[in-house]
């Protein structure tokens, strides 16, 4: 992989982090309840797999468009990698460390927001006891290792559309 497509996905990375930490630190200081809404979670995920799409297109563009299945997929991996770390990072320092309390807030707030859910879908009462059990027992989620962990996940996830992804915008030098 070039320098140049190296650098150009660390780029599309350093804007998707500014964009994930842009909507954490406006959720946390303008409406909480907006870090709970399921629909956000889609949105980002939607958005963290357009900007490696992005990243992915720029690099082959940068080669003339021939481009191996390695280098579209470390120019995908790199770019979400970087705006996860940064997205991470900034939640840790928010929920942990400027404003814990807001953690246990928002704790709260994702609780009724589950229940509240999973009876509009019309779950067993039972089902929801135990649902609200289980994340009442739930440590912090915000604190260093869930981050980490749920983090990783997410990046193997992300592996995994990162390969299919490079699948589809790889194009081999032609033999001649």
């Amino acid at each position: 992989m070039e320098t140049s497509t190296k650098s150009s996905a660390i780029n599309y990375g350093l804007y998707l982090g500014g964009l994930m930490a842009l909507t954490t630190i406006l959720g946390y200081a303008l409406y909480l309840d907006l870090l709970t809404k399921w629909w956000l979670g889609i949105l980002l995920f939607i958005v963290i797999i357009v900007f490696g799409i992005l990243s992915a297109l720029k690099s082959k563009s940068i080669q003339n468009g021939v481009i191996t299945f390695k280098e579209v997929f470390s120019s995908y991996f790199i770019t979400v990698a970087i705006g996860i770390i940064i997205s991470m990072v900034i939640s840790i320092l928010i929920f942990n460390f400027i404003d814990p309390e807001a953690a246990i807030a928002l704790k709260e707030k994702t609780i009724d927001a589950t229940i509240q859910m999973m009876r509009s879908f019309n779950a067993p009462e039972e089902a929801v006891a135990q649902t609200l059990e289980q994340m009442e027992a739930q440590k912090n989620q915000f604190s260093i290792a869930p981050q980490l962990q749920s983090n990783a996940i997410f990046l193997v996830i992300q592996a995994v559309i990162g390969l299919i992804i490079a699948l589809i915008v790889k194009r081999n030098p032609e033999t001649e």
